[in-house]
């Protein structure tokens, strides 16, 4: 009867054993799966923050009139209401040519989302501003010249014979500006997307001023002459989530009072503020700096 007791309990002992290892095996083993990365589907173009877009492209522009106010020696006139208007080149190879390009009225954009949807805007607006010769202006102020003040009749100069004074900023009329732009997508299929913006910028204006007065050599060199601000938005057609078709419309404010008249650095110059209009298209190209699958 012991002998049987002592198996019984070894018997036992044995099962208990296996019971406990099973246990055991099924509450620690660990299933190990394959690690698969997360796949980031590419975002919507002009929307998030990183990316990047570049643009070129051409503008008509219109300018409200203008009082532009002349200082130097001998002088200090004003001319009141001053009309004036652009300067398109006639379309022919110069518009696609590299070596010609500031012959047109370009824009060149750079453009890098801080946020999503928000992106900061490097811009270079080169218009031309061009004083239409055929037109009479108010005059007030003094001449002491003879001849020229001779030229002033019952408060009014006639400015159609090019002699009294010729005034262009046709290499032209540079606004180098800094602004922000909010995106927002319209329509999105499956190689095309349509993305609104708007936005506001300032910058500094940069105008090569051809210039002349008074019979004196004529100005014609670039110079900071003051600053500008504007309101503008656009429509962006996207095809193949890169290539881009571009068109803007912008209003906003010049103010320049150092504009170089003559070749003398003192004391000659003028000073003017106007109102301007500006349409423009062309194309570009927008990528991601981040990868995606």
């Amino acid at each position: 009867m012991k002998n049987l007791l002592v198996v019984a309990i070894m018997m036992s002992g044995v099962a208990f054993g296996q019971v406990k290892k099973d246990t055991l095996d099924k509450e620690y083993k660990l299933e190990v799966t394959p690690y698969k990365a997360e796949k980031k589907e590419k975002p919507l173009p002009l929307s998030k923050k990183g990316q990047v877009f570049v643009f070129y492209g051409w503008n008509r522009g219109a300018f409200s009139n203008s009082d532009i106010h002349f200082t130097g020696n001998g002088y200090d006139f004003q001319l009141n209401n001053v009309q004036a208007r652009d300067k398109p080149t006639k379309f022919g190879i110069v518009y696609i040519d590299p070596s010609w390009f500031t012959v047109t009225q370009y824009n060149f954009r750079l453009g890098y989302f801080i946020k999503d949807n928000l992106a900061l805007v490097l811009g270079i607006d080169h218009m031309k501003y061009v004083m239409k010769q055929d037109q009479t202006a108010n005059f007030s102020g003094t001449i002491s010249d003879p001849k020229y003040a001779a030229m002033v009749q019952n408060g009014q100069v006639n400015l159609a014979d090019s002699q009294f004074l010729t005034f262009e900023h046709t290499d032209g009329l540079n606004y180098e500006n800094l602004g922000l732009e909010k995106y927002k997508n319209l329509i999105h299929k499956k190689n095309i997307d349509l993305v609104w913006s708007y936005g506001a910028g300032i910058g500094v204006m940069f105008p090569k001023s051809n210039i002349k007065l008074f019979g004196n050599e004529r100005s014609d060199r670039f110079h900071v002459a003051g600053m500008g601000t504007d309101l503008r938005t656009s429509l962006n057609m996207v095809f193949w989530k890169n290539w881009m078709i571009r068109a803007e419309a912008k209003a906003g404010y010049i103010n320049m009072w150092n504009i170089k008249t003559t070749l003398n650095n003192k004391p000659d110059k003028a000073r003017q503020d106007f109102v301007f209009g500006q349409v423009l298209a062309g194309v570009g190209y927008t990528f991601n700096t981040k990868k995606y699958n």
